[in-house]
């Protein structure tokens, strides 16, 4: 996979993204392999936990701080096949302005 390839960004974000991902509830961890994880280009922006609800299987949860707003998470499919999204619907791209207003303001 082309994935595999690439090495991802870990460096410090030159500036701040227009929009950033927001997992919802609808996230299934898709069976243990999150395309999702795997199309992020920054390392451990994107990351499996347990879900409460359900604690034999995982969710995905993002790093705000880390997310650079690509959308490869809701686009990039396995073998770089094009997804109009994540299969569940489970991410939500929200503008900078509508994250700070829900979540409170980003200390960039």
């Amino acid at each position: 996979m082309a994935v595999a390839e690439r090495a991802k960004r870990s460096a410090q974000r030159k500036r701040k993204p227009k929009e950033l991902a927001v997992i919802n509830e609808a996230c299934t961890g898709c069976s243990g392999s999150p395309i999702c994880i795997t199309e992020c280009p920054v390392e451990n922006c994107m990351y499996e936990v347990q879900n409460p609800y359900a604690p034999a299987f995982n969710v995905v949860m993002v790093d705000e701080l880390l997310c650079i707003g690509c959308k490869k998470c809701t686009s990039k499919g396995p073998m770089d096949t094009f997804l109009e999204g994540c299969p569940w619907d489970a991410i939500d791209m929200l503008s900078l302005a509508e994250y700070e207003e829900k979540y409170g303001e980003m200390p960039y």
